[in-house]
């Protein structure tokens, strides 16, 4: 029990700060991260990418550092 808490711990601080660094609504995917714990890290990909091509546009080559 006790480290199915640890995961949710960590898993919710992982998104959070994930989500902050994308622009994304951070206290919902902490939230969700909570919940669903690694489980969720297809779900905040696929919502990153999809972020990131409305910002950008989808003919628009990305440069990444």
């Amino acid at each position: 029990m006790l480290t199915l808490m640890l995961v949710s711990v960590l898993s919710s601080l992982f998104f959070y700060i994930e989500s902050l660094k994308s622009g994304l609504a951070a206290k919902r995917w902490a939230l969700a991260g909570f919940i669903l714990g690694p489980l969720l890290l297809p779900m905040f990909t696929i919502s990153r990418h999809v972020r990131m091509r409305r910002d950008t546009g989808f003919n628009n080559a990305v440069l990444r550092a």
